[in-house]
């Protein structure tokens, strides 16, 4: 009997050394998609902004931003999207219960002085179809974001206008620089983990 227990034991010790050394080598390799994704996008709404102001910068979150998450999730077969608890675009933003419950305490974190720029969390989540690499980046409202994103009264009146035209239940607004605007997420499905 002892046998068995040191046995059974040593394989649960070593599913879980494996399971950490998973969750390193797929956070690593998110942080690797992650972060040129958010490069790119940035450069495109600044770009955007330059050439038209930041009504230009809607066009590249409503059309670039899923075109280039639908792009990665493709290529790396996971599947890349951005999230927040205050959606603009309900059909693509809308976050599920475990992209709730990270938002959530990324917000707790912030509040006691966290730096949003810095949080991520990445674990292997157990769903009733499989098991899933799960992955987090928080973003930060940028100080140029404001213009879209920021209080009503720091939003121009062409810019709501076309939101409201875009995004008729836009929720994302009342933001202010620093403050986590949502996150970009990242799903792996696992073989047998």
């Amino acid at each position: 009997m002892k046998k068995r227990f040191a046995c059974s034991a040593l394989l649960v010790l070593c599913s879980t050394t494996a399971t950490a050394e998973d969750i390193a080598q797929y956070r690593d390799e998110s942080r690797a998609i992650v972060g040129p994704f958010m490069q790119q996008l940035m450069a495109a709404n600044k770009k955007a902004i330059m050439e038209g102001g930041p009504e230009a910068a809607i066009k590249v979150c409503k059309d670039i931003a899923p075109g280039m998450a639908g792009d990665l999730s493709r290529q790396h077969g996971i599947r890349l999207t951005r999230v927040s608890l205050k959606v603009r675009n309900p059909l693509l933003g809308t976050p599920d219960a475990w992209e709730q419950q990270v938002l959530k305490g990324f917000e707790q974190r912030a509040a006691k002085g966290e730096n949003a720029d810095a949080m991520e969390a990445a674990e292997i989540a157990k769903e009733p179809n499989g098991s899933y690499f799960r992955y987090l980046k928080a973003i930060a409202l940028q100080p140029g974001c404001v213009a879209c994103h920021g209080p009503a009264a720091q939003i121009p009146d062409n810019v709501k206008v076309r939101l409201a035209e875009d995004y008729p239940h836009d929720q994302a607004t009342g933001y202010t620089p620093g403050q986590i605007r949502g996150a970009v997420s990242i799903k792996r499905p696992l073989q047998n983990k």
